[in-house]
């Protein structure tokens, strides 16, 4: 990776952050797009004199324009992208506010399609490698969850159709999967009323939170491969095989929680509003307010 130039979206934190920090030290001159200004700076400073900061939304185009041009015109190439800025709201179809389900969607899966189309170009240049992140949600798909996996469900399938699309350019298009991964986004997610007693109930593996530092060591690691899919942790790869059997089987239990939980939910809402279903985190806050 040593002196490849790698534009990182959503890296004020998080997955991110960690991937960032990781490539910086072996070499990689990172660019940094996203939200929460004085994080993301914060975070080029620890990745070394070589990285840079640029504020951006990913779903506004001029912005993310601007942003990957000022990348371009810094260091001369883009080598790699990670397509990784993403949000998360909780909530029953029903009764979610319908700006915080937009505002998954608009992040998550067209906010993935503008950084990969603006730069697109560059990776075609430099024979590149597009990273698109995606989640175990767009494999199993949970009550409560609707927007989140239908926008990680939407990655998944751009992914597979840019990869067919672009083979011929040499740029290949990586996919990842993750789990429950400790950022602040799951964290906050655990302390929602609702839906932090559902994730509790989840068995095993299924349940069960897994290190940031697991998914930074997965995401460099397959970047330097240009691997296909990256999975953490492995068990979700197994499962991407039988993702339709899988929620077949697990519709009648997911059914049977999701009945007392939704009543929950619509209480929550009651006496909290709006509120009760907005992105989790103080990232989910910064991206969902800065169209707002």
């Amino acid at each position: 990776m040593a002196g490849k130039v790698v534009l990182i979206t959503g890296a004020a934190r998080g997955i991110g952050a960690e991937t960032a920090r990781r490539l910086a030290a072996l070499g990689a001159k990172v660019a940094l797009v996203g939200l929460e200004r004085e994080l993301l700076e914060a975070t080029a400073k620890d990745c070394g004199p070589e990285a840079g900061a640029w504020e951006a939304d990913v779903t506004d185009w001029q912005a993310l324009e601007t942003a990957v041009a000022a990348v371009k015109d810094r260091y001369g190439r883009i080598d790699v992208v990670m397509a990784n800025a993403g949000i998360a709201a909780t909530g029953f179809v029903r009764s979610i506010d319908p700006a915080a389900f937009e505002r998954t969607i608009e992040i998550n899966l067209l906010g993935v399609w503008r950084t990969v189309r603006v730069t697109l170009p560059h990776l075609i240049e430099s024979r590149g490698y597009c990273l698109v992140v995606s989640s175990l949600a767009a494999i199993s798909h949970a009550p409560g969850m609707a927007a989140y996996a239908a926008s990680k469900a939407g990655c998944d399938a751009f992914a597979d159709s840019l990869r067919a699309e672009v083979r011929h350019l040499g740029v290949d298009v990586g996919t990842a999967y993750f789990s429950w991964i400790a950022t602040d986004m799951v964290t906050s997610a655990d302390q929602h009323p609702v839906f932090g007693k559902m994730r509790s109930r989840l068995p095993g593996p299924l349940g069960r939170t897994y290190q940031v530092a697991d998914v930074g060591k997965a995401v460099v690691a397959g970047i330097n491969r240009r691997a296909k899919a990256i999975h953490v942790p492995g068990w979700v790869g197994g499962l991407k095989l039988f993702r339709g059997v899988v929620n077949q089987l697990s519709l009648p239990i997911t059914s049977m929680g999701a009945k007392d939980a939704d009543q929950a939910a619509l209480d929550d809402i009651k006496a909290r509003g709006a509120e009760a279903s907005r992105p989790v985190g103080p990232g989910g806050a910064a991206g969902f307010d800065s169209r707002r």
